[in-house]
């Protein structure tokens, strides 16, 4: 197992955040703008919430998670970085539209959820976008897809299969019918990005 830092109390730690923060970063910060409201949707442990709002402090970063386990980490994490940017974490479902926040947000951030939850998480996900987003809003999602233009590769298929055997309704989204449900919600893929360990981001701009 890769080390693990010394956590806050009550924090959460994983070692694939902390591969993955930098390299994600490094997106987020060619593409966000410099200033405006960003929700966080699955924002698990906390640990990037607090990389991302400490780095990009023109922007006010809003964690959320319907775990309250992942919500007691957020904020054991957010408490030890005490960052005047990051907000408190919302008990945000994106199957229950009444636990979405009001207002208009300048971008929504989505890592690794939409492959660990079922199809209706990622509508959802795009619903809640399409209706919070500004116009010319971005949506960013990061994780593992399949590409009917890229061969799957055999790490990403076996991590399919592990999915599918723990939840059948899990499994990696095809790209395109990720970008078709966000058409329906009125956002165009306008990114792909190749990223380390075989994922993707994925960059959607509200458009309507």
């Amino acid at each position: 197992m890769d080390p693990i830092a010394a956590t806050p109390d009550g924090a959460l730690a994983s070692p694939a955040v902390a591969r993955n923060t930098a390299p994600i970063l490094e997106v987020l910060k060619a593409h966000l703008p410099g200033r405006g409201r960003v929700l966080e949707i699955a924002a698990g442990s906390g640990q990037h919430a607090v990389a991302f709002a400490s780095a990009l402090p023109g922007l006010d970063w809003t964690p959320s998670d319907p775990s309250p386990e992942a919500r007691a980490s957020i904020e054991a994490w957010a408490a030890a970085a005490s960052l005047p940017n990051l907000g408190p974490p919302l008990a945000l479902d994106v199957l229950d539209p009444a636990t979405w926040p009001e207002g208009s947000m300048q971008a929504v951030v989505c890592i690794n959820m939409i492959h660990i939850s079922p199809w209706a998480a990622t509508e959802g996900l795009m619903a809640l976008a399409g209706s919070r987003l500004a116009v010319g809003g971005l949506l960013v999602l990061y994780g593992p897809y399949r590409e009917a233009e890229v061969p799957l590769t055999a790490s990403n298929a076996a991590f399919d299969e592990s999915l599918k055997a723990r939840d059948p309704a899990w499994g990696l989204r095809d790209r395109d019918e990720v970008a078709a449900a966000a058409k329906a919600g009125g956002l165009a893929l306008t990114r792909r990005v190749q990223m380390p360990a075989n994922n993707l981001m994925l960059l959607f701009r509200r458009t309507r």
